[in-house]
């Protein structure tokens, strides 16, 4: 951020009563840390602040505080999209275009009068707010929540445990543990800021990785019994069907990390895993070193992400989405 950016915002705040934070559909442990520490900050400071899920989160992370305050717009749209309006100011975090929130929540953003602030680490956003802390070079949106917060906002002030947790959470789930996105030293040194406020971060990981539902554990076996591995190409995908999902009684959350374990065998770099939902497949996609699966699901998905971890959705059949991903993989063409 450089400092006209730092001054717009003050400016912002001072004129502002009402603050509204929204985040991505389907949202992930990173969406719910930095929209919660940006929550706890400004009521500290006496702000009336709402916080818009596009839908359900994981019920992994229900135990973070401040998560039963959230307006779920799935569940009560009217009420979501009259937080976005009303707001004086509208942060946008996690995500890099109005559509990833969703159909009911898009026009919304858009349209918004409010001051909007993106804070991000996807790329090339698409949105346009008045200030723009972006960058694809930070581990997580949450970890650009701190820097904005304490580095240029308010540099010095201390943070209370409830933040601390939730950016610690951000953090660890959008690096697998600090497995991946995670080169960088500032991370380590906002880490050992957090945790030294106080947090528990045996207990974090426990509560995030030891907290699943039976659901997941016989959903997992099941994409298991799908794993296909193209070893002359260096791939490998799983999948699940919408009847495999409703037999095993699938709840929002309980296929976070699925992707990850085609990565975990020897000789594969690029690996996707396909779920059949409603009305089309979401497809999740991971690599490593030099395989760009960003540009791979913007140019034959129309997705994208990062360079080594991507989504998208595929409008047809699991079938059909399968053979797209093997045909595109056999063609050389990532």
């Amino acid at each position: 951020m450089n400092d006209q950016d730092i001054h717009l915002v003050k400016e912002a705040l001072q004129r502002t009563r009402k603050i509204c934070i929204v985040f991505h559909f389907n949202p992930d442990g990173d969406a719910l840390g930095c929209a919660l520490a940006l929550y706890h900050y400004f009521r500290e400071d006496g702000y009336e602040v709402s916080v818009v899920s596009p839908n359900a989160f994981p019920d992994f992370l229900n135990w973070m505080e401040g998560s039963d305050r959230i307006i779920v717009a799935q569940e009560n749209l009217v009420q979501a999209r009259k937080a976005i309006k009303e707001a004086d100011m509208l942060f946008v975090v996690d995500m890099n275009a109005a559509h990833r929130a969703g159909q009911d929540l898009q026009n919304s953003i858009t349209k918004a009068g409010a001051f909007k602030v993106l804070i991000d680490h996807h790329v090339q956003p698409e949105i346009k707010c008045d200030v723009m802390y972006t960058t694809h070079l930070t581990s997580s949106a949450s970890e650009l929540v701190f820097n904005f917060l304490y580095k240029y906002l308010t540099p010095g002030r201390s943070f209370s445990k409830a933040i601390a947790e939730a950016l610690y959470v951000g953090i660890i789930t959008d690096t697998g543990s600090m497995s991946y996105a995670c080169d960088n030293p500032s991370t380590y040194e906002v880490l050992g800021q957090l945790i030294a406020v106080g947090i528990d971060g045996e207990e974090i990981h426990q509560k995030v990785y030891s907290n699943y539902t039976e659901s997941r554990l016989r959903l997992m076996g099941v994409a298991l019994t799908h794993l296909k591995i193209m070893p002359e190409y260096g791939a490998s995908y799983m999948y699940l069907t919408r009847q495999e999902l409703i037999d095993n009684h699938f709840q929002i959350g309980d296929s976070e990390g699925f992707v990850n374990y085609g990565m975990t065998i020897k000789g594969v770099e690029f690996t996707a895993f396909f779920m059949e939902r409603e009305s089309r497949i979401r497809v999740s996609f991971r690599s490593k070193g030099k395989v760009d699966v960003n540009l791979f699901a913007r140019d034959h998905y129309n997705g994208g992400g990062h360079h080594n971890a991507a989504g998208a959705f595929f409008d047809g059949t699991i079938e059909e989405a399968v053979a797209h991903f093997e045909r595109t993989v056999k063609e050389g063409k990532y």
